[in-house]
């Protein structure tokens, strides 16, 4: 159209190549104010570059009717392509191609988007009636390894990171499109699984449940670097935050936040309002998280886990 001509004359739209019927594929350079309605590019196939796609990484699994890897991928590009620190959120993580999209956006800027998957762990229907007939219900080994998250989209995630499928072979194929390279190759992103449980207030109010909730303060600080699942010497210090809660040792505990780099939360654990304003305010620069010791009156007080 004519329209898309002079977009391309002025550089908006850039040519990346041609479909096999000769027409030309375009990648708009600068936002556009509204993306057409229907998309009918080659790349954007559900079959050619879904199917097919989630058939190289996992080859004996299915999964009924997965996106398309590169549609995935422009439709964040018109979102968070000029956002390199952008969080993404997908609620109905499905196959999880999300994320294997965000990895692709990633590689091509350099940039450190992070994204936050979210799924249950249903089984097909098919399944359902076959697994009950073997006697299996919900919260079995057996059902829950069927189950889309164990079986389809943790073994996805690790395989498009790793460039491995299940069996540890190479995944075979290339990415195609806008950046082209072997799938084996894999991408320098990491993954965090987390599964969602109830915790006995009992372990939580007699402070046995710390592991439970370290994951939570990893993601609050950022979900950068290592995570602290144990303090049992009373605190410790991380790449992105620090914790506390033997505020006996505080001085060896604000020596070593000060001491390290890229900090960016510190969490003191105590029921004592004062103590804590006496830590906080010789950690200047640093956001301070008070903690409750009795864990679940922060979800009570503070509203934020």
């Amino acid at each position: 159209m004519s329209g898309q001509v002079e977009a391309i004359d002025s550089g908006d739209l850039v040519v990346t190549g041609r479909d096999e019927d000769g027409a030309v594929l375009l990648r708009a350079e600068s936002a556009l104010k509204q993306p057409m309605t229907i998309w009918n590019q080659t790349s954007h196939s559900t079959s050619g570059h879904g199917t097919s796609a989630l058939r190289s990484i996992l080859p004996d699994r299915s999964f009924p009717y997965p996106k398309s890897l590169y549609a995935v991928e422009d439709v964040l590009r018109f979102c968070v392509a000029k956002k390199p620190n952008a969080v993404v959120l997908d609620f109905f993580a499905g196959s999880g191609t999300t994320a294997h999209a965000v990895m692709r956006l990633n590689k091509q800027d350099g940039g450190r988007r992070q994204c936050i998957l979210v799924t249950n762990n249903e089984v097909s229907a098919e399944e359902q009636v076959r697994l009950r007939s073997e006697g299996l219900r919900p919260g079995d080994p057996e059902w829950e390894r069927l189950g889309i998250c164990d079986y389809v989209t943790k073994p996805r995630l690790r395989g498009a990171i790793t460039g491995k499928t299940p069996s540890g072979g190479s995944i075979k194929g290339d990415y195609r499109f806008v950046d082209e390279f072997p799938m084996s190759d894999g991408f320098e992103e990491n993954a965090a699984f987390f599964t969602l449980t109830y915790e006995s207030p009992w372990r939580v109010s007699t402070d046995r449940a710390f592991a439970a909730i370290a994951p939570m303060l990893w993601l609050r600080a950022g979900a950068v670097g290592r995570r602290i699942d144990a303090i049992s010497n009373g605190w410790e210090v991380a790449d992105s935050y620090g914790i506390i809660n033997d505020l006996d040792q505080s001085s060896d505990f604000i020596a070593a936040l000060q001491a390290a780099e890229n900090i960016r939360i510190a969490y003191i654990v105590t029921d004592d309002e004062g103590r804590y304003q006496q830590i906080a305010n010789e950690i200047p620069g640093i956001e301070m998280v008070r903690l409750y010791e009795d864990y679940l009156r922060n979800c009570e007080m503070t509203g934020d886990f």
